[in-house]
């Protein structure tokens, strides 16, 4: 590798791995809120461990969601409907710890800064976030290149399980992929790809 040049790594997780369990979960209860009452205010957290999934946070709307029913949905969507994979969607335990939102947010998002001083509809944030990130034209949906491939590779796998053309997949799956890129910052060539997923335990690596 040319002196000036650099590696950069990315990796993606499939929907089956617990952090996308989580993710997925938080955002289908947050559809099923917004479906009945776009007004609700969902600030709601899933952590899971084998077998187990807690809910947790705070909601207030009008709408009547059947949380476990939403939650097991999710899980089965994602593929883990076995026993065997050791998580199951009709046989977790699911705990449900809700409140309404706290007084003190819902001021500020209700009552805010903006809406005080001037005549704005504009509601005010529940929360604070720091992002950091950039688009750039090395492919077409303005990902860098690693990342993208990453995401590709998952989204492969991930469709293999769930067509059954590779049979012993199971859900949780993970990519890693290093491209090496010139002193303009310039994809020139991938230089190693690592893929891991859960399978079958009759599954060798022959």
């Amino acid at each position: 590798m040319n002196n000036n040049n650099y590696l950069l790594t990315s990796e993606s997780v499939s929907g089956g791995h617990p952090d996308k369990m989580c993710d997925q979960i938080s955002d289908s209860i947050l559809d099923a809120y917004l479906e009945q009452d776009p007004l609700s205010r969902v600030a709601c957290e899933t952590s899971i461990t084998t077998g187990l999934v807690l809910v947790f946070g705070e909601i207030t709307s009008k709408a009547k969601v059947d949380i476990k029913n939403v939650v097991k949905e999710t899980i089965k969507n994602i593929g883990y409907d076995k026993p065997g994979y050791g998580f199951d969607s009709e046989s977790c335990s699911i705990l449900i710890a809700l409140d309404e939102q706290s007084s003190d947010i819902s001021a500020g998002v209700t009552d805010s800064l903006e809406t005080r001083e001037t005549d704005s509809q504009e509601v005010g944030a529940g929360d604070q976030g720091m992002m950091i990130g950039y688009a750039t034209n090395e492919t077409k949906p303005l990902m860098p290149l690693p990342i993208f491939l990453a995401h590709e590779l998952t989204k492969e796998m991930t469709n293999a399980m769930k067509n059954n053309t590779i049979k012993y997949l199971r859900p949780d799956s993970k990519s890693q992929v290093t491209v090496e890129y010139n002193s303009d910052h310039a994809p020139q060539r991938v230089d190693t790809i690592v893929i891991s997923t859960q399978h079958d335990p009759d599954v060798n690596n022959e």
